[in-house]
């Protein structure tokens, strides 16, 4: 008998038309929910993958200050035309101790050329028609006359752009000259000749582009910048990450070195140089050209709030774990304070007056600050208790971010979750590197938090399509998908969830430790994945309020393999709907609005979709996974659309009256 009824069954849902059994999700467009911070959706920066020195910081000569170990990596001696010569590293560390290794280039002969050639970071990637600014801070010796030739040459040492300097001082003096480039080329090599007998003593051999992000000499790479432009997101977090730890205290990320005079900012190694042994990447440092007003000034370029993050005392958990002492935690302290200051301040106060004296009189606006980056246990409470105490005294409406450790459950973060709303912290740094079927599996993950405890940030989060830190993990369309979905869940939250970070964010295709990342590039060109599309998507279409939107009833979380959020852009006057569907199989959709008295007649529809689940971008092929735009009518108060399987949709309705 069972078996007869589930043939009938089956007979019965074989002859039922498709458009009888497809779903009407419910949108009560006059039910506000939750609030949606403007800050909901922005971007988490690291140096990590050489997201820095050879990537957004357009700097183009590796080891430009000759503070690498060995101080001459990157660098490779070399004569020309029967020149000879040497070259010897001099240690002024008393003198200089942020500074303190500069070269000695000698030519013995009369004739010919000697010198180095420098080998950028994984080449030099050159464009035919561009400025090159070259620097150079020199001394002549005594009697010497030794001028510079400085040369770009390709793979094949054909020389694609020239210029020269012919210093004269016997004092430190920077010596500059500009030249165009007459080829494109993205592994070129730069070569400086040193010709005429006599010695010439060399720091801060610098070449970068003209064309830099808002034309700033000496500024950041243009076209990664824009990337980050593009997002329109609603914060800017930096300088990380573990970085902020280092691997030992005397490692860790010290902002005040990094503002002022670049070849003033101390060079450090870089903590991810040897952290992976399956990337392994000595020739890793950060000599801070992209430092903390770097930073600031391009948070507001782009529209976003500034949130650094400062070491609390305490150095990587997962490396050495050192700890400053509590009672010798003042120079800690006082950088988080002068930090404020120097962000905040009038230009009467001393940070203040740095500030305005390096070209920006007016206030960052700084609103939060993170202390720690992924700290745990009860060492991360003693020294949060002292820093807020110490920073709310003085600076009661900031902010604070406090870490929950570095996974989203287990005795680590329970330990710290109940902890910090004991204590009724601001801000929570949730962090989860998962499983795509993690992201599905939780993406009701916020829907019973305590609507009166802290603020959620969610502070770095990607899928793995392998596992946790694997060499193998793939931005792959499976990945992004899942992610999308887990947001609809952070977007419905918004009253808890205020904040969003998709992590890390840059990878150099040849210099990555990290896999996957948000946006990848080599030396001349760049890519979004298919993971940046879909923080895109939900950054461009974040909205003012949420509102409900249900399918029987019941919260659109995996039903059908679907998964949903809407909101309002009360500004716009446009209802937005984001509409996830993780099924192999297409749908026809309905949407019913309540709550208004009149739509557009026209909507459109923004996807992302591939068939292929394991579907990725490339350098060669951008666009495999890319948002496409198409419009579609609105009949009364009804939405009709097919859904196509495995794919991203951002509904817009514009025109609404309330």
């Amino acid at each position: 008998m069972k078996s007869k009824i589930l043939l009938l069954f089956s007979l019965l849902n074989w002859f039922i038309p498709a458009t009888w059994a497809q779903p009407t999700y419910i949108i009560k467009a006059d039910s506000i929910t939750a609030h949606v911070e403007p800050t909901m959706y922005g971007i988490f920066f690291e140096d990590i993958n050489m997201a820095a020195d050879g990537g957004v910081y357009a700097e183009l000569v590796k080891n430009r200050s000759f503070e690498f170990t060995p101080n001459l990596m990157g660098w490779h001696e070399r004569g020309k035309d029967g020149g000879s010569g040497s070259v010897q590293v001099v240690d002024r560390s008393a003198e200089r101790p942020d500074n303190p290794h500069v070269i000695t280039l000698t030519v013995a002969s009369g004739a010919g050329y000697y010198g180095l050639s420098n080998e950028g970071f994984r080449g030099m990637g050159i464009k035919k028609g561009e400025t090159y600014h070259f620097s150079v801070i020199a001394r002549q010796h005594s009697g010497s006359r030794t001028g510079l030739t400085v040369e770009l040459v390709d793979s094949q040492g054909v020389v694609i752009g020239r210029g020269a300097v012919h210093p004269t001082d016997l004092n430190w003096k920077t010596y500059t000259v500009s030249f165009v480039a007459n080829s494109t080329v993205d592994k070129a090599q730069m070569n400086l000749w040193a010709h005429k007998a006599g010695a010439i003593d060399l720091d801060m051999v610098s070449l970068f582009p003209e064309h830099t992000w808002m034309n700033r000499p000496g500024g950041l790479r243009a076209d990664l910048v824009q990337r980050l432009a593009d997002l329109k997101p609603g914060f800017l977090r930096f300088p990380g990450g573990c970085i902020v730890e280092g691997r030992t205290l005397a490692n860790r990320y010290q902002w005040k070195k990094t503002i002022g005079d670049v070849d003033r900012r101390e060079t450090i190694i870089n903590r991810w140089n040897l952290e992976f042994k399956h990337r392994l990447t000595p020739d890793y440092y950060q000599t801070f050209g992209l430092g903390f007003m770097e930073y600031f000034m391009t948070a507001e370029d782009i529209g976003a709030e500034p949130l650094p993050i400062l070491n609390c005392g305490m150095a990587c958990q997962f490396n050495s774990g050192q700890l400053a002492p509590l009672d010798s935690l003042d120079p800690y302290l006082q950088d988080a304070m002068d930090l404020i200051e120097f962000a905040n301040g009038p230009t009467d106060t001393k940070w203040g007056k740095l500030r305005a004296d390096l070209g920006h009189p007016a206030s960052f606006h700084l609103k939060m600050i993170g202390v720690g980056n992924e700290q745990w246990g009860p060492q991360y409470i003693e020294r949060w208790k002292i820093f807020e105490k110490t920073i709310k005294q003085q600076y009661p409406d900031i902010q604070l971010v406090s870490s929950v450790g570095p996974d989203p459950d287990g005795q680590k973060f329970d330990y710290l979750n109940q902890t910090m709303r004991a204590l009724h912290a601001d801000i929570l740094d949730e962090h989860y590197y998962r499983s795509p079927q993690w992201f599905l599996d939780n993406v009701r993950r916020y829907d019973n938090y305590d609507r009166n405890g802290p603020h959620i940030f969610a502070g770095e989060y990607a899928a793995q399509s392998k596992g946790v830190g694997s060499p193998e993990n793939k931005n792959n369309w499976q990945c992004a998908l899942s992610e999308a979905a887990f947001m609809t869940g952070l977007e419905r939250n918004a009253d808890v969830v205020h904040m969003a970070s998709y992590a890390p964010l840059f990878a150099h295709v040849e210099g990555w430790q990290w896999t996957p990342d948000l946006i990848w590039f080599d030396n001349l060109r760049s890519y979004g994945t298919p993971n940046y599309y879909v923080q895109q998507l939900y950054s461009l279409n974040k909205g003012t309020d949420v509102v409900p939107i249900t399918l029987h009833d019941q919260t659109v979380t995996g039903q059908g393999g679907c998964f949903a959020s809407a909101v309002l852009d009360k500004a716009a006057h446009t209802l937005i709907v984001k509409l996830i569907n993780t099924a192999a199989q297409a749908q026809d959709a309905s949407f019913v609005i309540s709550g208004v008295k009149g739509l557009s007649s026209k909507g459109s529809v923004t996807t992302l979709q591939n068939d292929d689940l394991n579907a990725v971008n490339s350098l060669d092929q951008p666009g495999v996974v890319s948002p496409k735009v198409q419009s579609f009518a609105v009949t009364g108060d009804t939405l009709r659309l097919s859904i196509k399987p495995y794919s991203v949709n951002v509904i817009r309705v514009g025109e609404m009256l309330y």
